[in-house]
């Protein structure tokens, strides 16, 4: 009798368990907001590389790069900063902007910086004669 309660009582979890319906959106990623600064120490037209999408498998990035890692060309500058606000869900792995001359190489050294922040908090500066990468991730 106690194995017929026991057994009664565990059914009872269990439909009670499946017509509970899991919220909404429980399954996707949470996004966090990445931000990319590129800036310059003189007015200078720029490569600016950046990511701000993710592949769904690592091998789709690994045959097609370029495809995560879109260029934008930009002026920047003092007071000209380039500026992308993106949302990844895994900053630590892809969030990343790489920038460097889009001048002749006898074109005056610009004198490049970067800044990488993830929900507010910048996790990642660097600075360059010729261009700047900031990854969290080593490349």
């Amino acid at each position: 009798m106690r194995a017929l309660v026991s057994s009664a009582a565990a059914l009872a979890m269990l439909a009670g368990s499946l017509g509970t319906a899991a919220p909404v959106g429980a399954n996707e990623p949470v996004l966090h907001h990445v931000r990319y600064t590129v800036t310059a120490n003189a007015p200078i037209w720029s490569h600016i590389y950046y990511r701000d999408t993710e592949p769904a498998l690592f091998s789709d990035y690994s045959h097609n790069p370029y495809m995560f890692s879109p260029r934008a060309d930009a002026e920047v500058g003092p007071g000209q900063p380039w500026v992308l606000e993106a949302h990844l869900a895994d900053p630590n792995l892809w969030a990343m902007v790489a920038v460097q001359s889009g001048e002749a190489p006898n074109f005056p050294v610009p004198g490049y910086s970067c800044e990488l922040a993830v929900d507010g908090v910048v996790v990642k500066t660097d600075s360059g004669p010729k261009g700047a990468l900031c990854s969290i991730r080593n490349w």
